[in-house]
């Protein structure tokens, strides 16, 4: 069994600053970590995923993130705010067994609000 939790519900940042977005993973083998956003009125973009070696994910759009196995953590962040960064973004995860292959958990995080 696999589950995604993010622990901001809405984050409101100001334009120019850092973004942090979190997620932290429940996953009984190695799992495949992913981050999707949807801007508005647009479909499901993947923006970064880790699948193994390197741990931290260069995205788009300047986004990364870093996977952290001793935190189940695999946090979404960006340096430098953009009013068009403002959409809906959602943590992925997905166990590397056959079983579940192809079966993703997610959670929405809205990154909408611009100061």
């Amino acid at each position: 069994a696999q589950s995604v939790t993010q622990l901001d519900s809405q984050v409101s940042v100001s334009e120019g600053v850092p973004v942090l977005l979190r997620c932290n993973y429940s996953s009984s083998f190695s799992p495949n970590l992913f981050w999707y956003v949807q801007y508005p009125n647009q479909g499901l973009q993947l923006l970064l995923k880790y699948i193994s070696g390197t741990t931290l994910v260069k995205g788009i759009n300047g986004f990364e993130a870093e996977f952290k196995k001793s935190e189940t953590s695999f946090h979404l962040t960006k340096a430098s705010a953009h009013v068009s960064d403002a959409a809906e973004y959602f943590c992925a995860v997905s166990d590397t067994v056959p079983e579940t292959a192809g079966q993703l958990n997610t959670n929405l995080l809205r990154c909408g609000d611009f100061l």
